[in-house]
């Protein structure tokens, strides 16, 4: 039974990538504005990356899956994320880094994020609606717990609940930013490796280690056993002070000291 759970849940996710790639290829053919074309791969490549990632953490949180079979999709499926998202970042943290890099104004990011939420929410209405058709016998003992999620915060405290988020945002920006001039396939490999890195080194089954406030919205708010404040905290404050200390170390602190170190002492002559 649980073999078959597995490839209805990999049937799901295959579907979901299909018709959010097909989406995508529409949107490029028909919209003329790179503006609207932007915002419109937000919608869809956040959408994906929601929906796939609901129906993973369904497999985790029913024990379905063991950690090598985890660890694997979380992997390939964050390469698939990686080569059809295109312009798309489907993270609020990387938009707001977008700004201070001037690849987009105030107002663009601030309406991707906004993209980013809404096709977050959506995407957990669409798939509470896809599990109470009962593909399998998995999506059946879901709908009879009335689709309830399970929260993924197992820390002593909320705060090391965002320290561990902090951990691993600035992991994976710190990686983003390091490998910019690695050909596009190997970067994509490196991340998913990284992010699933993360996930292995213990931090996931902490957290879940989503270091994604939009993601985190549509899988863990509102789930049992924390409040909204404490999931802001840990979800949204924790990434975005990752995010920001990554760029701050590797954009400013680092060239500093390395130019104050390689910076030859003048002698005096008398």
């Amino acid at each position: 039974m649980a073999t078959n759970n597995i490839e209805a849940s990999i049937a799901c996710l295959a579907v979901i990538v299909f018709f959010c790639e097909v989406a995508r290829r529409v949107v490029l053919k028909i919209t003329s504005k790179r503006y609207y074309e932007g915002l419109l791969m937000e919608i869809i490549s956040t959408f994906q990356l929601c929906a796939c990632t609901h129906e993973l953490k369904l497999l985790g949180d029913y024990g379905i899956v063991d950690q090598q079979i985890g660890l694997t999709l979380t992997y390939v499926m964050t390469v698939v994320h990686l080569l059809t998202f295109r312009t798309a970042t489907s993270n609020p943290s990387a938009s707001l880094e977008q700004i201070y890099r001037r690849k987009l104004s105030v107002k663009s990011a601030i309406l991707r994020i906004a993209c980013q939420f809404l096709s977050a929410a959506v995407a957990k209405l669409v798939m509470h609606f896809t599990w109470s058709f009962a593909f399998s016998e998995l999506h059946l003992r879901h709908s009879r717990t009335g689709l309830e999620c399970v929260s993924g915060l197992h820390t002593s405290s909320v705060y090391n609940g965002a320290a561990v988020e902090f951990c691993c945002a600035f992991a994976v920006h710190s990686a983003v930013i390091k490998i910019q001039q690695l050909k596009a396939k190997y970067r994509v490999c490196f991340i998913a490796g990284v992010i699933t890195f993360v996930v292995f080194a213990g931090l996931g089954p902490l957290t879940g280690a989503v270091f994604n406030p939009a993601l985190a919205f549509s899988i863990q708010f509102p789930c049992r056993g924390n409040t909204f404040l404490e999931n802001v905290i840990v979800y949204g404050l924790g990434p975005m002070l990752g995010m920001i200390s990554s760029v701050l170390l590797f954009d400013k602190a680092i060239p500093t000291l390395v130019k104050r170190v390689g910076r030859k002492p003048v002698l005096k002559t008398e």
